[in-house]
């Protein structure tokens, strides 16, 4: 093959091992850590959660976590391209993750807006002390109600310039590459993001009440042991945490060097995830003691999470602490870098998978992949109702979509394709941190049973009772029509012919890469399996 075919196929890489820490890290750090983990500790028992937690975390998240990674680093490509080199049957579980990247792509991008605005608001307290629930809902959303109207299409400017700069602020970010784009993002928004949120965190425990906060989240409630449902949160709350089964563990795995620590990576990745939201939690709820102590009420009559916490909430405390903006600009720009790192990770998943299906360059996929998704982001979440649209699809999305294609992924690999030997091998040829039977247990028996339960739970939950109580036909399209919408699309999708210019017909990478597999000792034996090829020639 000449040289020039060869570079122009090859397969981009992040430029170290560092740069995709941080950009995993990135990932994983998200607007969940922030506004949904304090909450979910304080509900879980207070400081007795963070036995589930850990639990949770060591058998599920980072087993799953290392799973992930095999996949992407051993198959060397996005997910729909890694899944089709692991058994060509394999491929629509790729597609899942791919569509579902979508679906999240075009509503986390309002969130970003949203927290961008208010990072300005925050400097002028723009919203008037006392009036944060109706400035947020009212004033900025315009927020209207489906029951009465259907989805409407009058435009908010005030959501909708911002989305759009979101957007291209993004877009030029994915246009730039792996290592020159995503890598550089990351190298500079976590640090930033970190030092941001430690300076938030020393503010808010200076405040008035803090302590009473920070009572009420460490103090242990050891009762709540006993609530499967609180093992069953803390579960699921990990799993979402650590970015597994979306597709980007995948596809920014593939992007790693042949010869690079694994699971090293990802011990480091998972822990300081776990580090920050800690932190989030000592930050949140010390703000939150000093609120409850501003109105004369306790910690449990304002504790609350998601938007309520971060738009309604963190307002109230802006607006009654003193230097109250410097801890607003500091929480909502906290807020947009976290969620940008994010974002830009789950673009990624969909611009991977269709420059590994069709071939085109960079500028090209990224184009023909974001504007499309910008377009309708900024069509259905700039109208006066895009809170109940992205509500409903979030939490559909999130129970049926990625739970789903988690729990069927490793039924596939573990269970029908029986990979998980292969795959532990593979990171164990590579990896500081060894796993063995173990770790195969953890995947291919305990994660089928949590997510299971989790999945069959959300199930008769939703259909016990329609979601936030929004109306039959709003459901059937934004919740259940779009699950399954997902699932057929992915089908379609990989029955698709791939280019002939894919990196699926022509990868130098992925040659290279098979090479120097099939020439390792074993993991186990330390025998060098000689290649069937090989053998076959010698035979003849």
């Amino acid at each position: 093959m000449p040289a020039a075919t060869t570079q122009s196929t090859k397969r981009e890489a992040f430029g170290s091992r560092n740069v995709f820490i941080l950009s995993a890290i990135g990932s994983a750090v998200g607007l969940g850590n922030i506004w949904r983990f304090p909450y979910v500790a304080y509900e879980g028992g207070g400081g007795a959660f963070l036995i589930p937690y850990l639990c949770a975390l060591l058998t599920a998240g980072i087993p799953l976590l290392f799973f992930d990674y095999a996949i992407g680093h051993r198959f060397r490509g996005s997910s729909p391209l890694a899944f089709r080199r692991m058994h060509r049957a394999a491929e629509p579980l790729g597609w899942w993750q791919v569509l579902i990247c979508v679906v999240i792509a075009t509503y986390y991008a309002v969130i970003i807006a949203w927290a961008a605005m208010y990072t300005w608001f925050s400097a002028q307290i723009t919203w008037g002390a006392g009036n944060e629930n109706d400035f947020f809902f009212k004033d900025f959303l315009q927020m209207g109600d489906v029951s009465k109207g259907g989805v409407s299409t009058q435009f908010v400017p005030q959501v909708g310039l911002p989305l759009i700069a979101v957007w291209i602020v993004v877009i030029v970010i994915m246009g730039l590459g792996v290592k020159r784009g995503i890598g550089r993002a990351n190298t500079v928004l976590m640090p930033l993001l970190t030092v941001m949120f430690a300076a938030l965190v020393v503010q808010s425990l200076f405040l008035p009440g803090a302590v009473d906060g920070l009572n009420a989240f460490f103090t242990p409630n050891w009762e709540a042991l006993a609530d499967p449902a609180v093992w069953a949160s803390a579960y699921g709350h990990i799993f979402f945490s650590l970015s597994v089964a979306f597709g980007i563990m995948v596809t920014y795995s593939s992007y790693l060097k042949r010869k690079t620590d694994l699971t090293g990576s990802g011990l480091v990745v998972a822990f300081a995830n776990s580090g920050f939201e800690i932190l989030a939690g000592i930050g949140v709820f010390a703000a939150l003691g000093f609120m409850a102590q501003a109105q004369g009420t306790d910690v449990a009559h304002t504790a609350t999470a998601g938007i309520g916490l971060a738009f309604v909430a963190f307002p109230t405390i802006v607006s009654n602490a003193a230097g109250g903006s410097i801890i607003g600009v500091l929480f909502f720009g906290a807020l947009v870098f976290a969620g940008v790192t994010s974002l830009i990770s789950v673009l990624e998943v969909v611009v991977a998978a269709l420059q590994d299906k069709l071939g085109w360059g960079r500028v090209r996929t990224t184009l023909i992949v974001s504007i499309p998704i910008a377009l309708i982001s900024i069509a259905m979440f700039s109208t006066t109702t895009a809170l109940a649209v992205l509500d409903t699809t979030d939490a559909f999305v999130n129970a049926f979509g990625i739970m789903a294609v988690a729990l069927v992924a490793v039924i596939v690999v573990a269970w029908l394709l029986h990979r998980l030997p292969a795959l532990r091998d593979h990171l164990n040829r590579r990896s500081s941190f060894r796993v063995g039977w173990f770790w195969m247990l953890l995947v291919g028996a305990l994660a089928p049973i949590v997510l299971g339960y989790l999945f069959v739970s959300e199930v008769i939950s939703k259909v016990s009772d329609p979601y936030g109580g929004y109306p039959g036909w709003f459901l059937s399209i934004f919740g259940w029509g779009m699950v399954i919408a997902l699932v057929v699309l992915a089908i379609l999708l990989s029955l698709l012919p791939w280019s002939h210019r894919s990196h699926a017909k022509d990868d130098p990478d992925y040659d290279e890469f098979l090479v120097e597999e099939s020439y390792a000792p074993d993991a186990e034996t330390g025998t060098v399996r000689v290649p069937d090829a090989v053998a076959e020639g010698a035979r003849s």
